[in-house]
């Protein structure tokens, strides 16, 4: 398949992305947050003419159905005006943000923790953002603008939601809904639990999802499951974990609001029992009785919040549609249009019922008809990628649900990199058609193609498949033949999935011709016809079925549901469903009975996934649009067998093949492009990319506590929170070193000279020679003498005005002697930034601590809830490729995960030292130090705890810090200092925790590290 494209130019996933992009050459602002690389290039091909069914574009509305194809009222200026209040609260020092303690240390965590390996993206981040700034600060704000957006919003909900607050977050398909999901829990719980009369939390929570599929998937949101993603990811700190696991959470798929019946009575029996009157419910479960079913761990609390997985799906028709929902397109458009309607009626019904039952009110109102913000209860949060009104809604198809508050589009996606590259056809060698016939492939084969369901036999002939069909199979099959075997010859000898081809159609009776046609099928004569695309076979050459088949044929509607297969699928998929019953029971502990849609469900779940039920599937052919939440990682080829009428449409079913295979970044900090290739879908965004080299997915291996064989090897550390400082009362000087070293440079300031010119005449340069004499200088030094007696009560001097002139010669001191302005930097410019100015407090203070001679007492401050770590805890899988494989007479964890060789050959050292007893790599182990950064609370992560002998015998042991450190940053010295001046003496003086030490590895040569070992066990006896 031909490449037509250049290689993009990505943005950080971990940052806010431009938000603008070029169209046909023309620049188009949507909201720049932060501009930081030169923007994606993004195609608009030419629309297909309208020929009576051509594609509609999607219609933004508001919410009131005032929107068409001529006149359309957009939600944008809404959202991008809360983005820019979110960005500037974002931006603001941490005293300021107005949240609770538990609230901004969570944030703190999120933005700053070093994850070991998921962290979370900006998009998660400003979504959770976004919902606690509408729940937790704006309500606090008194300006008339913020009261107008809070109310804007409940409007919006309520028109559309009598009786429901809701509000929508969108985001694209592979940003990680699924986190954003936690973290919101973990938010919620967290709060409650501190704070258990407040209003605005809670720690019970309904998930409610579109399937079966992301119901199970989203098991990780509980907190005592083992893949949990508060610990598994790192949501949430280690001593937040224990009030997390008071949080009650439910998770349903939303056909478990269907009510059902109390017994299974025949048809006849039935409407005898009812009488005349017909069906009065005497046999079918009761509102209270359904919810007790569904959610009885929630019907004792006051508050619940309600998480809509992928809640697209759910929505009230809107009022006076009268039965829009059949009204116009084709017959498969109008059953689509009654099956969307159906189901989001009993989603919304379901909600509805949890509100009526548990009581919540709605919330009070102020004196002039707004919402009292101390009573401000978020009841349900909507996430999905297209939060959109399906056809039948009675809004115009594709409307965006007027609620959203956030938008993270699925082009801010691409532009990241969080999401693989879609590429779809631009040009052809046919002359005279306005669009590229496998854009849109449907246009040119729909009248060809059978429709409707496969109840009866099928009497077309799969070898009869449109000749447009054919080639457009073809095409793209011959691109995934050379993806799977790059793939294949990366793995090695290694038992790696193979790269997944999906085929997405409009019917049964499609899809189970285009299955036929790709994988081999028996004639009804008893006669067999092999499969044209050979990797998808699922026979030999001699027409025997393959142990293990290589292409599925699912409909996925039907999975979804819960309910008893078709009887036509099921008999058409007998074979298969039986041939998978037996796979799974030759392997080794599966011998549980399953239901036939239970196997066909674990198939379709485990496609992509080594040694699993499905890892062997190279193609899927499906009916609608596989499923939401399908997390399939290897998805490289997708083919549209059906109209899209949307953007909407197209966005989901692109959307299969979004997911990454790995998500490891590359010397830049960005991820790598990956691609998938996309025929006969009109999506009409798309970057441009370059062939690359297709990657096997990610292997894993587990990194574990070897328990109970290695529990004498055990390490166990306090948690810290803080520092307490005890000082005498004068302050006699200041112990630096040469951690109080503080260099400004240019790239703290920016440029330091620049020149101006105009049209004509003569030009200028300005610089900041202005700002660097004598009086500035006493002018700085005050203003650091004035932030540490008012700001920092870690130098022990906060509200000792007395000390004032003692200050000022510690200040001057460090001044002369230890700020260092390099590339034209004046001291003056330390004003010119709090950051700056916070930073040389930090020094400062340190070396006031480190006094020798001022009988200062430092003593750390546990956290309360969870104050010991220890290796017992540590259990995760990694997919990081330096890896140390311990000595079992050494090290508690099997495997030391590593960020450079040299912390391999670190390893090795002092796994060969005599004085050492033990070690622990600190990875997974939650070991840190708080520490103050640029006037930020930060958390430093060390490298190892290294028991050591110096001298007194293993039953007291001297437990080293180590830091294996090349090159030292500013923010080094400040974690460094915080170890040696605040975490060791704090921690020895509580004489609890044995003996601690630190000390910093700057050079890998073995002599030189065992001879700092040496030097800190001699120094320690």
């Amino acid at each position: 398949m031909p490449d037509f494209f250049e290689q993009p130019v990505l943005n950080s996933p971990y940052e806010a992305p431009a938000r603008h992009w070029e169209l046909d050459g023309e620049r188009l602002p949507t909201g720049n947050i932060e501009e930081r690389r030169r923007p994606v290039t993004f195609m608009s091909p030419v629309p297909p003419p309208r020929r009576g069914g051509g594609q509609r574009p999607m219609v933004f509305d508001e919410g009131q159905g005032l929107s068409s194809e001529d006149q359309q009222y957009e939600l944008s200026a809404r959202i991008e005006e809360l983005r820019g209040l979110v960005g500037a609260w974002r931006r603001l020092p941490r005293q300021s943000w107005q949240v609770t303690p538990e609230t901004a240390r969570l944030l703190d965590h999120w933005r700053r923790h070093e994850f070991r390996d998921f962290r979370p993206f900006f998009c998660q981040v400003e979504a959770v953002e976004t919902l606690i700034w509408l729940t937790e600060v704006a309500p606090k704000r008194g300006d008339r603008r913020t009261r107008e957006l809070l109310r804007a919003l409940e409007r919006a909900s309520e028109d559309a939601n009598a009786g429901l607050w809701r509000l929508a977050l969108k985001l694209a398909t592979g940003a990680g809904k699924t986190a954003v999901m936690a973290m919101i829990i973990a938010w919620q719980t967290i709060n409650a639990v501190r704070h258990p009369g407040s209003q605005r939390f809670t720690r019970g929570f309904l998930v409610v999802t579109p399937g079966i599929t992301i119901r199970d998937r989203l098991r990780v949101l509980q907190p005592h499951d083992p893949d949990s993603y508060y610990s598994e990811r790192e949501l949430a700190p280690p001593d937040f974990l224990d009030a997390l696991g008071q949080a009650r959470i439910v998770i349903t798929n939303y056909h478990a609001f269907r009510r059902r019946e109390r017994e299974a009575l025949p048809k006849g029996s039935r409407a005898l029992l009812e009488g005349r009157e017909g069906p009065t419910g005497a046999f079918t479960e009761t509102e209270g009785e359904m919810l007790q079913r569904v959610m009885p761990e929630l019907m004792g609390l006051r508050h619940v919040l309600v998480l809509n997985d992928e809640a697209h799906h759910c929505y009230r028709e809107r009022p006076g549609a009268n039965g829009s929902a059949g009204n116009g397109g084709d017959a498969d458009e109008r059953e689509e249009a009654l099956r969307n309607s159906e189901a989001a009626r009993l989603w919304i019904s379901g909600i509805e019922a949890v509100q009526r039952r548990l009581g919540l009110r709605r919330p009070a109102r102020s004196a002039d008809g707004g919402e009292a913000p101390s009573e401000r209860v978020q009841r349900v949060v909507d996430l999905s990628a297209t939060p959109f009104f399906l056809r039948g809604s009675g809004y115009a198809e594709g409307a965006l649900f007027p609620w959203t508050a956030c938008d993270f589009s699925l082009v801010d996606a691409i532009e990241c990199g969080i999401v693989k590259l879609p590429r779809v056809p631009v040009s052809d060698n046919v002359p005279g058609d306005e669009m590229p016939v496998y854009r849109e492939l449907w246009r040119h084969i729909g009248k060809e193609m059978p429709h409707g369901s496969r109840r009866g036999p099928v009497k077309t002939d799969p070898l009869s498949l449109p000749a447009k069909l054919k080639t457009a199979l073809d095409m793209l099959y011959g691109h995934y033949e050379t993806t799977f075997r790059m793939w294949h010859a990366a793995a090695g000898a290694g038992d790696a999935p193979p790269p997944c081809f999906i085929v997405v159609c409009n019917s049964t009776a499609t899809s189970k011709l285009v299955a036929d046609y790709i994988a081999g099928f028996e004639r009804e004569d008893g006669g067999f016809e092999e499969g044209r695309l050979p990797l998808f076979a699922n026979f030999d050459e001699e027409g025997n079925r393959l142990p293990r088949m290589h292409t599925l044929l699912i409909d996925s509607r039907q999975l979804e549901s819960g309910d008893a297969l078709d009887q036509g699928f099921r008999k058409a998929a007998a074979v298969e469903i039986e041939r998978f019953r037996k796979e799974r029971l030759a392997r080794p502990g599966q011998h549980g009975p399953l239901s036939d849609e239970d196997l066909l469900r674990e198939v379709m779940n485990t496609v992509g996934k080594p040694d699993r039920l499905g890892g062997g599937i190279r193609c899927v052919v499906s009916v609608g649009m596989l499923t939401e939440g399908w997390d399939a990682n290897t998805v490289t080829h997708v083919l549209g067998v059906r109209a899209f009428s949307t953007q909407l449409l197209c966005e989901q079913v692109v959307g299969r093949a979004l997911r990454r295979q790995s998500y490891d970044l590359n010397e830049e900090g960005l991820f790598d492009v990956e691609y998938a290739d996309v025929l006969g879908v009109p999506f009409d965004f798309t970057a441009k990319p370059v062939v690359v080299k297709p990657k096997p997915p990610r292997k894993t291996v587990r990194v574990r506590a070897v328990r109970p064989d290695r529990d004498a090897l055990e390490i166990r550390f306090p948690r810290v929170d803080g520092y307490h400082l005890e000082l005498p009362e004068d302050i006699a000087e200041a112990a630096f070193t040469a951690d109080s070293r503080f260099e400004l440079t240019k790239d703290m300031i920016g440029p330091t000279e620049t020149d101006l010119h105009g049209m004509a005449g003569a030009g200028v340069r300005f610089d900041l020679r202005h700002t660097g004499g004598q009086e500035r200088e006493q002018r700085v030094a005050y203003e650091i003498v004035s932030r540490l007696l008012t700001r920092w009560p870690e130098a022990g001097v906060a509200t000792r005005q007395h000390l004032f002139l003692q200050l000022r010669a510690i200040v001057g001191r460090w001044m002369a002697d230890y700020l260092v302005c390099r590339d034209g930097a004046y001291p003056a410019q330390l004003l010119h930034s709090e950051g700056l100015m916070d930073t040389a407090c930090e020094r400062i203070a340190a070396a006031i601590a480190l006094r020798t001679n001022g009988g200062a007492t430092i003593l750390a401050r546990l956290s309360p809830y969870s104050p010991q770590g220890t290796t017992m805890d540590v259990d995760f899988d990694t997919s990081r490729k330096l890896l140390w494989t311990s000595d079992p007479r050494l090290s508690h964890v099997n495997i030391a995960v590593c960020d450079s060789e040299w912390e391999r050959e670190f390893c090795r050292v002092i796994e060969e030292h005599p004085r050492v007893l033990a070690y622990a790599r600190n990875e997974g182990l939650g070991f840190e130090a708080p520490y103050r950064s640029g006037g930020e609370q930060r958390r430093y992560r060390p490298d190892f705890i290294v028991r050591i002998d110096d001298g007194r015998g293993a039953g007291d042991p001297l437990h080293l810090v180590a830091e294996i450190k090349g090159i030292r940053r500013e923010t080094d010295k400040d974690k460094q200092t915080a170890m040696r001046t605040y975490w060791i003496p704090g921690v020895n003086n509580l004489g609890s925790w044995g003996r601690w030490a630190f000390e910093e590895f700057s050079d890998p040569d073995p002599a030189v590290v065992n001879r700092k070992i040496d030097a800190v066990a001699g120094a320690q006896a």
